[in-house]
């Protein structure tokens, strides 16, 4: 696992010269799939209400689907779209391993480590586009 600040993080997401566009840049053109990075992630419906872990390679754009409803089921049907918490990693197999891990943990855990990185619970998709 490899733990990487929310500046590093940006510059890794980012395209160079790119505007903030509230749509994620679209894989098929090229340069997009060079920016992506494992990553497992925690969305929430509020502060301390409904949670969902997932995981991804391409975090902008997962999380641009789940803020439009794009991602059929759980997250749509319950209006979890805030990101919370989010852990860059070296390889998907190990962020598939962390994945499994952080669905067995208690809930109680789950919000400890939201709110050691995230106190406020602020939706940090702002913070990677």
């Amino acid at each position: 696992m490899v733990r990487v600040s929310r500046s590093s993080f940006r510059f890794l997401v980012r395209h160079s010269g790119e505007s903030r566009n509230p749509e994620p840049p679209d894989p098929d053109q090229g340069e997009a799939s060079v920016n992506k990075q494992p990553v497992v992630y925690i969305l929430a419906s509020k502060r301390n209400g409904t949670l969902y872990i997932g995981v991804t390679s391409d975090l902008v754009k997962r999380i641009w689907k789940h803020k439009n409803n794009m991602v059929e089921g759980f997250t749509k049907r319950y209006g979890v779209h805030q990101l919370v918490w989010y852990e860059v990693h070296e390889s998907m197999e190990s962020a598939i391993k962390r994945e499994k891990r952080l669905k067995e943990w208690k809930r109680k855990w789950k919000l400890e480590l939201i709110e050691s990185s995230n106190p406020n619970w602020q939706d940090l998709y702002n913070t990677i586009i």
